[in-house]
């Protein structure tokens, strides 16, 4: 593990990428445009980032940004740079404006996306991380092996508080292990969070005391910080066992007050993911977002899913899943459990676990159990048998046959 904050970005630049990468470093640390008196060479030595590496990998002829310096060429180039820990300490706020700050928008650049994050061992000890993780949402759902059947709350907005209790009655009937609210869906006006986390418990528990197992509910508290506390509070009150706050809504600070108040855990949403992440010379690559969040104390995070209604690709998808799963640091290896949401029905799972290697997970679809031929319980159904298939090695189609509710559903969603 390095002693020094480290962070990979690739960059797209009309001059020499050494005196751009050195620019970067500057700004990002000690220096300005000009020289100034007070750095003096005892203090950058202390307190300057450093380039430790670069490798140019393309020449392009047209920029991919507006505004800044222009050239006849656009190099390309991975680059590393490094801080000391000393300069801001383990601290989160301060590591997203040093990592990823006004370098932005330096003119030197025509393209830079922060790709990946290496942490001092220090960091492990000041955030507090995940605090129920994979094995933690298992427990509290019941869930011992294979993924977490879950769904998402539709229509997103205009159900009252009752017409989403009556939704979760029949999900719960259906044999759902895990339900959210759509992250359009918080404290409306129509759909207060107090009402609807009352009616949606009153099911749950009642669900619970006939069946041995209460479904996993994360209901949407996303807020201002003393309105999370609240709610958080009222929902463990209630018996439940999430809540869910939206990352770009509530902010690094949100999250961690969050993460140090909660006894339930938190399914972090990502919404607003593509502004961060879309044009691909510019924002974030997940794996060095996800590590601040991760930090934090995301107990479980999104990251779309195969042939999703998005526009990010199935490499990307399953990039993004496998990270979450790599240790961050070996006494605190900080892993959240990937949501795989979008678009996903009983034909995607064959492909996600050959891929991924792994079933822990939770594997939300709305149309995917809500419009099955057969009604949602043959929705859940057929998910169950899909994941059962894929991690058994059977292909789907030969599972089908003697699995009704996958045999439909594979027919109508194309599998």
């Amino acid at each position: 593990m390095t002693d020094r904050i480290e962070a990979d970005y690739l960059i797209e630049t009309p001059v020499d990428p050494s005196a751009a990468a050195e620019a970067m470093a500057g700004e990002q640390s000690s220096g300005t445009f000009v020289k100034v008196p007070g750095e003096t060479p005892d203090l950058h030595d202390r307190a300057a980032a450093r380039v430790e590496s670069l490798e140019v990998v393309e020449d392009v002829a047209t920029p991919s940004l507006p505004g800044g310096l222009t050239g006849g060429t656009y190099h390309r180039a991975r680059v590393t740079l490094s801080w000391p820990v000393e300069t801001i300490g383990p601290d989160l706020l301060a590591l997203m404006a040093t990592v990823a700050g006004n370098l932005f928008e330096l003119r030197q650049f025509s393209g830079l996306r922060l790709l990946d994050l290496r942490l001092p061992d220090s960091f492990a000890a000041a955030g507090p991380g995940p605090q129920f993780g994979i094995p933690g949402t298992r427990k509290l759902a019941g869930v011992d092996t294979g993924p977490l059947i879950g769904t998402i709350v539709k229509p997103s907005v205009g159900l009252t508080p009752e017409d989403t209790a009556a939704l979760t009655d029949t999900l719960a009937r259906a044999g759902i292990d895990f339900i959210k609210d759509d992250e359009l869906q918080a404290n409306g006006p129509a759909c207060p969070f107090e009402d609807r986390a009352r009616a949606v418990m009153r099911v749950l528990n009642d669900h619970a005391q006939r069946t041995g197992k209460k479904v996993m509910y994360a209901f949407n508290l996303t807020g201002e910080v003393d309105d999370m506390r609240r709610r958080h509070d009222l929902v463990r009150y209630l018996g439940g066992t999430c809540v869910m706050a939206s990352l770009n809504s509530v902010g690094l600070a949100g999250l961690l007050a969050l993460a140090r108040h909660t006894e339930l855990p938190i399914h972090a949403h990502r919404n607003g993911w593509g502004y961060l992440s879309r044009a691909p010379m510019l924002g974030w690559d997940y794996p060095a977002w996800s590590k601040l969040w991760r930090l934090a104390g995301a107990d479980h995070m999104h990251v779309n899913g195969l042939k999703n209604k998005f526009s990010e690709p199935d490499d990307s998808v399953i990039a993004s899943a496998k990270s979450l799963l790599t240790p961050m640091f070996s006494g605190k290896p900080c892993i959240p459990m990937p949501v795989f949401s979008s678009g996903q029905s009983a034909v995607q799972p064959e492909e996600t676990y050959s891929r991924l290697g792994s079933a822990d997970c939770i594997y939300a679809a709305g149309g995917g159990i809500m419009a099955h031929p057969d009604g949602p319980a043959a929705g859940v159904t057929s998910l169950r048998e899909a994941w059962e298939a894929a991690i058994g090695g059977i292909p789907a189609r030969d599972h089908a046959r003697t699995h009704p509710a996958l045999a439909r559903a594979l027919k109508a969603y194309g599998g």
